[in-house]
């Protein structure tokens, strides 16, 4: 398979800064990882271009697929913290790149009780569709819990864009994260950047066979079949 331009450009530039490594790791969930992401890293303007020109163009694909119903939107939401600067440069590139305005939103850890007051920072979401920008989903513990935000502050989470799809089974233990999530937003509705074949194809590509070999193992254990991820 091959990859899109900008997803190339995803994992060289993510792998320069350290923000993507192959090698092991233990998981919050206690899966032992032959990779590991850590958005964090992605903080330099160099590479927050390339983050959110990726995000841009997967949203904009997502919108033209007419065999999947993406809605159109109207905010963009980064949870804190590491999704705030996600969602402001990729704002900036649907305008600038894209020609699809739309205003962007991002809640405090602590609630401010002076000033304007509350969680909620940005456009404000009541009664707009929004779209949540997560950085890699495992549990999907984190992407619920900006849902619940967005839902308690008026909003209707109608998509979520995700830089790493680590294509795991759940909770459930038997389909993926997102398919679980799905279940809620509809079909469709969950993007992805990069996904753990991009991941794959991009290390066969550079004959890096001994990384390659560790993440069929771990696909193998833990990963979901291809037609259901």
């Amino acid at each position: 398979m091959s990859l899109e331009s900008y997803q190339n450009e995803l994992i060289e530039q993510s792998m320069a800064v350290d923000a993507l490594k192959f090698g092991t790791f233990t998981l919050k969930s206690g899966r032992i990882s032959p990779y590991f992401i850590n958005a964090g890293l992605l903080n330099t303007g160099p590479i927050l271009a390339t983050v959110s020109a990726a995000y841009a163009a997967t949203i904009v694909a997502a919108l033209k697929d007419s065999t999947a119903a993406f809605p159109e939107f109207d905010v963009l939401f980064g949870p804190a913290y590491k999704g705030i600067p996600f969602a402001a440069c990729t704002a900036l590139q649907l305008h600038t790149t894209h020609k699809k305005p739309v205003g962007f939103a991002f809640d405090r850890k602590e609630a401010k009780d002076h000033g304007e007051g509350g969680n909620m920072v940005g456009t404000p979401v009541e009664g707009k569709r929004v779209v949540i920008l997560d950085d890699v989903m495992t549990s999907g513990k984190a992407v619920r819990g900006a849902i619940d935000i967005v839902t308690r502050a008026g909003g209707e989470v109608v998509g979520v864009v995700q830089l790493l799809d680590r294509e795991e089974f759940g909770q459930d233990g038997k389909s993926s994260t997102v398919k679980e999530l799905e279940r809620d937003l509809g079909a469709g509705r969950v993007r992805s950047i990069l996904k753990l074949r991009d991941l794959m194809a991009w290390l066969e590509t550079k004959g890096m066979q001994e990384e390659l070999q560790k993440m069929r193992a771990y696909r193998d254990q833990y990963g979901v079949n291809k037609d259901d991820a």
